[in-house]
């Protein structure tokens, strides 16, 4: 063994999750063109879809995102009328993030994509579940 096979690319675990996140995330642009959602855009409306109303901080945790990137992210979609942002009355540091009717309503349009993003992705229904899990732990492990 030659003491730098670690830095092959093909012994990186880094770069088969680059590559691929790269490339799910481009199998996804003609879907949410459709849309007019960025990737960014989309997963922050899934979020909105779920939980209605949450401040920008609580957003930034579940996106795995700071403010520096959600912010021109919601600044778009406010623009687009898919969400307000206002001060919160209890306390003006926390801005809180809304959807509003014409972002619920989006929510039909964007049923297909998860359907259409699995027929590109190609992997059994038990092979996507136990990479999943495999993600969700490596997620998991980067908290502690």
């Amino acid at each position: 063994m030659d003491k730098y096979d670690t830095l092959k690319l093909d012994n990186q675990i880094c770069f088969p999750l680059y590559a691929c996140s790269k490339e799910v995330v481009r199998r996804y642009k003609p879907f949410l063109d459709e849309i007019d959602l960025t990737y960014t855009q989309y997963i922050t409306m899934m979020v909105l879809w779920e939980h209605k109303k949450m401040s920008v901080k609580e957003m930034g945790a579940l996106l795995y995102l700071d403010s520096g990137t959600l912010t021109p992210v919601l600044k778009k979609l406010e623009k687009k009328e898919l969400i307000t942002r206002e001060r919160s009355s209890e306390d003006e540091r926390v801005l809180q993030v809304q959807i509003t009717d014409k972002g619920e309503q989006l929510k039909d349009q964007a049923l297909v994509i998860p359907e259409k993003i699995a027929g590109c992705v190609r992997l059994e229904p038990g092979e996507a579940v136990e990479l999943y899990r495999l993600l969700k732990k490596l997620l998991g492990n980067f908290e502690e």
